[in-house]
């Protein structure tokens, strides 16, 4: 009776598998990490526009930033700051703007920021699955389940590009904001007065 030998495996396939994987994990991470980089560039721009709307030093608006626990918590501070400092119309709906097309970028970039991300058998990154979950009648499952791929990879591209923009639009709002707020002088209502 002869034994039946087993085909020995083929190693040189596995390993162009695992550099295969290892490739396509880099370059998914690589685009991830550009937008996380770039989301995080344009927040920190908030600490200058809380200087302005502060009438303060860098140093106490960096405090006073990170301070507050959340990037939504920012925003609101701003958005009130800016409400009470500025009496200009347009500068205060310039800077709405500029805000929203930052919230609009932030949805991607906590999604790929806090996802469980799904691999196949050869460890390429196939699908994220969202850390939010929704019950059903029959169980509970993740909210969302997106392919990681080419057009995924082109949508966190542009959202980079978009980032990017904002950035150089932040900055170019500055001076506006910092002059409409000296004009406005920062008179709120003071003991329920106007």
């Amino acid at each position: 009776m002869r034994t039946r030998v087993p085909p020995s495996p083929n190693f040189a396939a596995i390993e162009a598998a695992a550099v295969g994987s290892a490739v396509q994990r880099r370059d998914i991470v690589a685009h991830i990490g550009n937008l996380i980089f770039t989301w995080s560039n344009n927040e920190s721009l908030f600490i200058y526009l809380l200087q302005v709307l502060l009438d303060t030093d860098f140093e106490s608006a960096a405090i006073t930033f990170v301070t507050l626990n959340t990037t939504r918590a920012r925003v609101d501070l701003i958005r009130r700051l800016a409400k009470k400092r500025v009496r200009d119309a347009e500068t205060i709906a310039k800077l709405e703007r500029l805000i929203e097309r930052f919230n609009e970028c932030t949805k991607l970039r906590n999604e790929l920021n806090h996802s469980i991300y799904e691999l196949d058998e050869n460890g390429r990154i196939t699908h994220t699955n969202e850390l939010r979950f929704v019950e059903t009648k029959t169980g509970v499952k993740f909210a969302a389940r997106r392919p990681v791929d080419a057009a995924r990879l082109k949508q966190i591209d542009g959202t980079v590009r978009k980032l990017i923009k904002l950035n150089r639009d932040l900055w170019a709002f500055m001076p506006e904001l910092e002059k409409a707020a000296r004009a406005g002088g920062g008179q709120g209502s003071a003991g329920g007065r106007s």
